[in-house]
């Protein structure tokens, strides 16, 4: 599990078939979960200045692979006992999305990410979502694109400030509304969950 908190912004050393070779400052374990980019990937090598990951095949059919050629967004996973800050993050990326729109305002930047509309319900206003494994609150949401506003610490901390019209980015949707989302689809009901349904997904926590 993961807080869509970045820990650093490694460089990409190599990417090559399944293999993706990181230079960081950051020192995990061999077999330690990491987030980059968002997705939660397997350390299975590690070196002087940095580590490989492996990327599976469901990984790779949804990513775009032109995100994983210079810099990338890492964070490992939380240890019991960890501050919590962010949201839950689960490192597993729904979809790409696409900056449509790049606004500056007097204290931000608003950028409009259109995504596939059946990932819509799942996306929140007010809520959370993580992009490139960024945690970040959605503050308004049309028929298949969000709106997000970006202080100027998140832009300077992170690759946000790099994104142009037309950048493809991994999205992962809030995670209770996915679930919950599953439930009702599963139980053939439009009607607001129970009592019994949200136990049910607070125990899995």
């Amino acid at each position: 599990m993961f807080t869509g908190l970045i820990r650093e912004i490694a460089t990409v050393k190599s990417y090559h078939n399944n293999i993706l070779a990181l230079a960081a400052h950051y020192k995990p374990n061999l077999g330690d979960s990491i987030a980059v980019n968002g997705v939660c990937l397997t350390v299975i090598k590690i070196y002087h200045g940095g580590f490989e990951v492996e990327l599976a095949d469901e990984t790779r059919s949804i990513i775009d692979p032109d995100r994983y050629k210079d810099k990338v967004h890492i964070e490992p996973a939380m240890a019991m006992g960890d501050k919590f800050e962010g949201h839950i993050v689960q490192g597993h990326v729904d979809c790409l999305g696409t900056v449509k729109s790049i606004t500056k305002k007097e204290n931000g930047v608003d950028y409009i990410i259109q995504v596939p509309k059946k990932y819509i319900a799942y996306i929140v206003p007010k809520g959370s979502i993580t992009i490139d494994g960024v945690s970040l609150t959605v503050n308004e949401v049309s028929d298949d694109a969000f709106r997000l506003t970006i202080i100027p610490h998140t832009i300077k901390e992170t690759l946000i400030g790099s994104y142009k019209i037309g950048t493809k980015v991994n999205v992962e949707t809030d995670l209770f509304a996915r679930y919950i989302a599953h439930i009702l689809e599963n139980r053939g009901a439009k009607s607001s969950p129970t009592w019994e349904d949200i136990e049910k997904i607070q125990a899995l926590y």
